[in-house]
């Protein structure tokens, strides 16, 4: 067991190395190879009606005039040790972990995004033990109520979901239960710590919202292996042995459909807690999307690939809780590891 987790944590880090890589080749080297030169790709960083001074100081304050392997250098010291950039007389420091500094905003980007990530992280979090939840439970009923009414409610309300995409939902669901009906409060972001009530009051109808789209997904997927999974020989010599019918279901059934749920949970994480960019754009929260949104409006290069490569690091890291999660799953995970 522990070799394994050994074996997972240093495949996370070599990822990681990996994922830090493929990003700055996309903000710094494939530009070089669709024929930009070193002002244009300074330009990208200035943002909108930049002026020769101020591309030739960017030029000069990012190294771009300088060989591919030092840029990368300078961008990993960056990150791990912090940076210093120029302005005329006076020397800018960004602290480790230096993910990019925006010449628009004049703001470190590491900063701006931690005082983002609680808005962000309480909304992952909260739709994520809804659709995780919500999704298996009626997944599972799905199958072993399998053909009656509640199956095809259930599975022609997923299947809804599934198709509408958040931004559609969103609407009604302001329009409607907040606007007109008055049945949830306006959605806004109260720190947990200041008011645990009007956090969860202000969050509520973005969680449903969120948790709708990818609840809709976990139903049809749990149902589908919940279906293949009752049809196994083990389950029949289970119920042969005279186990209860719960049993059955939640311990032999359930367990191992929830592998291919925790692989796909992980990924969905991962990704919205590397910014909901629209359920935030739609509800008005000021949260890493909502921050990445602007940043694109406003061509702010380096805000941009700092998001971008703060929400891969959360995909990764994601992916190897759920690979550590694996073995409490599925024991034959620490037979073959």
């Amino acid at each position: 067991m522990l070799t394994y987790i050994l074996r997972r944590l240093g495949a996370g880090l070599l990822l990681l190395a990996v994922v830090t890589m493929v990003t700055f080749a996309i903000f710094y080297v494939v530009p070089r190879w669709a024929g930009r030169t070193t002002e244009q790709l300074a330009t990208m960083y200035v943002g909108r009606a930049p002026t020769p001074e101020a591309i030739q100081a960017t030029i000069e304050r990012l190294g771009l005039d300088k060989p591919i392997v030092v840029q990368f250098g300078e961008f990993v010291r960056g990150i791990f040790l912090g940076a210093q950039y120029q302005f005329g007389r006076d020397t800018i420091e960004c602290a480790a972990p230096c993910f990019g500094y925006s010449f628009q905003t004049y703001q470190e980007v590491f900063p701006e995004i931690l005082s983002r990530l609680p808005v962000t992280a309480s909304l992952a979090l909260g739709a994520g033990v809804i659709w995780l939840v919500g999704g298996v439970a009626v997944g599972v009923i799905s199958a072993v109520w399998k053909g009656s009414l509640f199956d095809r409610l259930a599975m022609g309300v997923a299947l809804a979901g599934v198709s509408l995409p958040i931004f559609f939902t969103g609407l009604l669901a302001l329009a409607f239960l907040v606007h007109s009906w008055g049945l949830f409060a306006t959605p806004r972001y109260v720190p947990l710590t200041e008011d645990p009530l009007a956090w969860a009051q202000g969050m509520l109808l973005p969680w449903l919202t969120l948790a709708f789209l990818h609840a809709a997904m976990y139903a049809r997927q749990t149902r589908a292996g919940m279906l293949e999974t009752l049809n196994e020989d083990y389950i029949r010599t289970a119920r042969a042995k005279g186990l209860s019918e719960r049993r059955v279901v939640l311990k032999h059934a359930l367990r191992p459909t929830l592998t291919p749920i925790v692989t796909i949970f992980g990924l969905d994480l991962g990704l919205v807690l590397g910014g909901a960019v629209l359920t935030e754009q739609v509800f008005s929260l000021n949260g890493i999307g909502r921050y990445a949104v602007q940043a694109i409006t406003q061509s702010d290069l380096p805000v941009i690939l700092g998001v971008t490569l703060f929400g891969a690091f959360f995909i990764v890291i994601c992916n190897l809780l759920v690979d550590l999660v694996y073995p409490l799953i599925d024991p034959r995970v620490r037979i073959h590891n």
